[in-house]
């Protein structure tokens, strides 16, 4: 019935981006209970950078074939699937496994793309969407007036979350190099730049009460200073440890010590919050919950870019076979917005 067969990139060790392997075979068939996605585009997000490097902290044992998220139309359906699912554009958070030309899902973890979205604009914003999303409106709750600190506003989910901040009517002050600024002026933040001078004073002077939220995802020192710019009652989303990206020795630590900051912060009276973002929290505990809320927050996210309250931003689109260049461009620093790679 169908004459394609599968193509996949392998992460087979700790390897450079070249060291990435296409392997050949068999379209997957669907089980029970899922579909099989012919793939339209996938990513680069910077799970698969910390995974060549074997530092992503619950990564699978190698060889795996890496790839966070997908979107794709389903090609066929498995017993106890609507048949009708078939031919439908769809979104999935899958961790590992999306760089792939067809994927095996499971039906309950797709999401319907809404019409008018193209596959590689539906592909910027599904894990830096969702993440983006949950973080400002399930954790740090923002409200209309209030102002937020977004750390690296020009990265992938930075993009999105100071969009989303802005759409919710928040004021938004976004750290990025110089180069980014008056891109992120138009946008409406305040751009500081990170690397001249005390990022901390310039966020004081134009934050004089403090930050009703901080968004970071580099830990290590600049998490603490995050928390101390919060105003009473903010609110510190950690959402990883960019900082410790080349270090060597344990992948674990950098992670369990934020992790315990968060947890002392928490513990202190004076009605601040803090939390470390996991995409995946709750899911062991409740797999139906966890479905409900990611499909929920992944149709807002899908609604705010058909409204243009978020834009695409797609760096560069590149052939699944071409992984390696792709990898190595996004880890460049060089591009703004998302390395999509297309069948």
């Amino acid at each position: 019935m169908n004459a394609e067969g599968l193509v996949e990139v392998v992460l087979p060790g700790k390897v450079e981006p070249e060291g990435l392997e296409i392997r050949h075979g068999a379209v997957p068939v669907a089980g029970p209970g899922q579909v099989v996605v012919r793939m339209e585009a996938t990513g680069v997000s910077f799970a698969e950078q910390q995974m060549r490097r074997g530092r992503y902290y619950d990564q699978p044992p190698f060889p795996f074939v890496p790839g966070y998220d997908l979107v794709g139309t389903v090609l066929t359906t498995g017993p106890g699937v609507d048949p009708g699912l078939a031919g439908i554009r769809v979104a999935a958070l899958l961790k590992v496994g999306g760089w792939a030309s067809h994927v095996r899902v499971d039906a309950a973890d797709v999401v319907p793309v809404p019409d008018g979205i193209g596959a590689a604009e539906a592909e910027t914003v599904v894990v830096n969407g969702i993440t983006a999303w949950q973080m400002l409106h399930r954790k740090a709750r923002i409200r209309t007036g209030g102002t937020v600190l977004v750390h690296g506003a020009n990265g992938g989910v930075g993009s999105v979350l100071v969009q989303l901040a802005r759409a919710a009517g928040a004021k938004v002050i976004g750290t990025a190099s110089a180069r980014h600024h008056d891109a992120l002026r138009e946008q409406g933040v305040i751009p500081v730049d990170y690397r001249t001078g005390d990022v901390a004073a310039r966020v004081r002077e134009l934050a004089p009460g403090g930050v009703d939220a901080v968004f970071d995802h580099v830990g290590g020192r600049s998490a603490v200073d995050s928390w101390r710019l919060l105003a009473p009652g903010g609110t510190l989303v950690s959402y990883g440890s960019a900082s410790t990206r080349d270090d060597t020795g344990s992948k674990q630590w950098p992670v369990l010590k934020l992790l315990g900051r968060v947890w002392l912060w928490n513990a202190l009276p004076n009605g601040r919050h803090a939390y470390f973002f996991n995409i995946w929290a709750g899911r062991a505990l409740s797999r139906s919950r966890f479905r409900a809320r990611l499909r929920a927050d992944l149709t807002q996210v899908f609604g705010a870019l058909q409204r243009g309250d978020v834009t695409a931003r797609i760096a560069a689109r590149l052939p699944l076979t071409e992984a390696a260049e792709a990898l190595r461009l996004a880890e460049s620093g060089t591009v703004a917005g998302k390395v999509v790679l297309n069948p």
